[in-house]
């Protein structure tokens, strides 16, 4: 039952993918002197855009770790009230360029990549990141705690409406 929720979440992931390979949208540059070693570990989802392979998920979080191939590890998890149980899905990603940019490609199934763009982040702390996909309806505001102070995430979110994000659609998984 549980390797049948994996693969349908790790195949609705791929729908991301498919849909706009390893790019970043027209206008936007990812971060520069960007620190993987600083990135690595548990991040929250804070907003995101929804998208099927995430609609009616709680709780999100994404957990990155070193691969042997130097290489991300990539584990989302969520809940789903509507099934009562957790889904996750894992992946693999990789720099597109220069390791000091934050623009990765990421993958949940065999050969195919979807940009995964990181666009604003905090680099005195690493506390919080926008990041986005090939298009602009893919957009996660993450962040080291399930929330972010007030201030800070309406700039954020402010930001990403500034860059042509539909922020009106935002779903909040950790807020009720």
């Amino acid at each position: 039952m549980m390797r049948a929720a994996l693969k349908g979440f790790s195949a609705a992931f791929c729908a991301l993918f498919l849909s706009g390979c390893a790019g970043i949208p027209k206008g936007l540059q990812p971060v520069a002197g960007f620190e993987l070693e600083r990135y690595l570990g548990k991040w929250y989802e804070v907003a995101r855009l929804d998208h099927s392979f995430e609609r009616g998920l709680t709780e999100v979080t994404a957990d990155y770790s070193l691969r042997p191939d130097g290489g991300v590890r990539v584990l989302n998890r969520g809940f789903s009230k509507a099934k009562g149980e957790w889904k996750e899905a894992e992946g693999r990603a990789y720099f597109t360029g220069d390791k000091g940019v934050g623009q990765l490609k990421v993958s949940f199934f065999g050969p195919f990549y979807g940009g995964y763009n990181i666009i604003e982040l905090d680099k005195e702390g690493y506390q919080y990141a926008l990041v986005c996909g090939p298009k602009l309806s893919y957009l996660w505001l993450l962040a080291r705690t399930p929330a972010l102070p007030e201030a800070e995430e309406k700039r954020l979110i402010a930001k990403a409406a500034s860059l042509g994000f539909d922020t009106g659609k935002l779903v909040f998984p950790y807020k009720p």
